[in-house]
């Protein structure tokens, strides 16, 4: 399976990973057809996320999505994070082996999940 550079960079030096322990977000997603499980932890202040954590088990598509879907995420609106597309990370990735592809749209589930868990504790 051919990565981008990308993709190996995030994978061996992921960004943000870990728990954030005052998150107001929580998102946990799994894909029981390959085992991955993916927490995706969201500090929301005044409508903007200010400060985006993961974690993933998961294989080297899983955790460099992960990585980069909180790049992508900090700094952004509620309205902003609810429109992020598996294909915006998949892009920022320089792409995804098609067979891969599910570990992206986890990320986007994640981010979905973080949000309902959002307006659940509102």
């Amino acid at each position: 399976m051919d990565y981008t550079e990308k993709v190996i960079d995030h994978f061996k030096n992921p960004r943000n990973v870990g728990e954030l322990k005052d998150a107001n977000a929580i998102g946990r997603v799994g894909s029981p057809s390959c085992g991955d499980k993916m927490e995706m932890y969201l500090k929301i202040e005044d409508g903007i996320i200010k400060d985006a954590k993961f974690m993933t088990f998961g294989c080297a598509a899983a955790i460099s999505s992960s990585s980069v879907a909180t790049e992508l995420l900090k700094g952004m609106t509620i309205e902003e994070a609810k429109k992020l597309t598996n294909q915006q990370v998949v892009e920022k990735l320089g792409g995804l082996p098609e067979a891969k592809i599910h570990c992206s749209v986890m990320v986007e589930e994640a981010v979905k999940a973080a949000l309902e868990d959002y307006y659940k504790r509102k």
